[in-house]
């Protein structure tokens, strides 16, 4: 029994998926839709068919937004449908993810525009990071157009009355029919070969997909994508799309529009020119009346009066001195015997102030010595005794031990009296 591996349904539909995503990422297709439907998220499903096949479609609501014909859309109409075939893997199903949807009638250069854009697109040639920067005062710029078109007229007028300073060359070109997709190409290439010129503006006016075609040459185009100056688009009117407006570094929506943007630094820094000049003339003008003021100020004849008011001034101050007059106020004799009588006044009332305070502590002072006194302590009928040796005796003990026959002194507050010690 031979022995195999079998895959999962899953890797089966992602290996279908991959090849259908791969080998059809654009496709335009035309049929009759039917069955068809929205969801509450804005999703819109349908099914396109003809006599023989049919085919599911979805139409996600972010391209619902950019393709309005979606809303009036019914069941029987005939639509071209454009976007890539891709796997709905829960159902196993194929689908076309409807990028844009075209009535059946739109026509063959339409549908060409449709499809050479996703082409390029899809080739990078229109994304952000390939644009360069447009210079913001341009030195000399390329206009291609034709040489006696309204496009050229209008872009002159606005430039000449807004810009300061540029050297504008003019390239002629056909704009319409045939052939005028190579003289385009044929005047970008001159245009790189100009010494000095910094941006190259292709510009014509408006008109139908017919009259601006050959701005849809693929040729020209890649052209302006290998251009290594920077270009400007100018096609037509502000609803006029074509791919040269997607392909260059900037897009305007008319020829004026484009001279309006390139000669908009200049028409700042001529307003701040301007601005400047203003202030300018006001500074000077302050200055040059200062100028006069002090050359009228400093002049000699005015230094000379000057002078002489002060000379004045000082001869009157000098004459109002009146020294000897003064002699006292200036020497300051007042002011010092002033202060000499202050200052006595002060030694009097201190010397007061100080005896009255040694009064008051001599009395003081008088009253604890009366209070110890002891004849005052005599005087209310007490007396001592004293030794021949004028010792106090003061105890009994102490007369005990004087020998008899001795002799005593009686203190009395009015004199002594003399006694003698008898017997023990």
């Amino acid at each position: 029994m031979m022995e195999f591996e079998a895959a999962s349904v899953s890797d089966l539909v992602s290996s279908i998926k991959n090849l259908l995503e791969e080998e059809f990422q654009e496709v335009f297709v035309q049929g009759e839709v039917t069955n068809l439907s929205t969801s509450s998220s804005g999703h819109w499903y349908f099914t396109l068919s003809d006599e023989s096949a049919c085919i599911s479609c979805a139409l996600f609501k972010g391209d619902a937004l950019r393709n309005p014909l979606i809303r009036t859309l019914k069941n029987g109409d005939q639509i071209i449908v454009l976007g890539p075939v891709t796997v709905y893997q829960k159902r196993g199903s194929f689908q076309i993810l409807a990028k844009k949807i075209l009535p059946a009638g739109a026509g063959q250069l339409k549908l060409q525009f449709e499809k050479l854009k996703a082409k390029l697109a899809h080739e990078g040639l229109f994304d952000l990071e390939n644009k360069k920067s447009i210079p913001k005062f341009p030195q000399r710029i390329a206009v291609i157009t034709a040489q006696h078109g309204a496009a050229l007229q209008d872009f002159l007028n606005v430039y000449k009355r807004r810009s300061l300073w540029c050297d504008i060359i003019i390239i002629p070109s056909l704009v319409q029919g045939d052939g005028a997709a190579k003289t385009l190409i044929s005047a970008i290439k001159k245009a790189e070969n100009i010494e000095g010129v910094e941006t190259i503006v292709l510009t014509r006016g408006g008109g139908s997909l017919e009259d601006l075609w050959a701005f849809n040459d693929e040729e020209l185009v890649r052209t302006i994508h290998k251009c290594k100056i920077p270009v400007v688009s100018a096609v037509g009117h502000e609803v006029d799309f074509s791919l040269c407006d997607y392909v260059a570094d900037h897009r305007s929506e008319t020829p004026t529009a484009a001279a309006e943007i390139l000669s908009q630094p200049q028409t700042e820094l001529n307003a701040r020119l301007h601005f400047c000049q203003t202030h300018l003339k006001s500074d000077l003008f302050k200055l040059h009346q200062r100028i006069e003021l002090l050359t009228h100020k400093f002049h000699p004849r005015e230094m000379i009066n000057i002078v002489m008011q002060k000379v004045q001034t000082a001869q009157k101050a000098l004459s109002q001195i009146r020294l000897q007059d003064r002699a006292e106020e200036l020497i300051g004799i007042l002011e010092a015997t002033q202060h000499v009588d202050e200052l006595q006044i002060r030694l009097s009332h201190a010397v007061s102030f100080k005896m009255n305070g040694f009064s008051e502590k001599l009395k003081r002072f008088e009253h604890v010595l009366s209070a110890l006194n002891p004849k005052l302590v005599l005087k209310r009928g007490y007396s001592f005794v004293m030794a021949q040796s004028k010792e106090v005796v003061s105890s009994l003990e102490q007369f005990k031990k004087q020998p008899t026959g001795s002799k005593f002194v009686l203190q009395f507050y009015d004199g002594q009296g003399i006694v003698t010690k008898d017997v023990e």
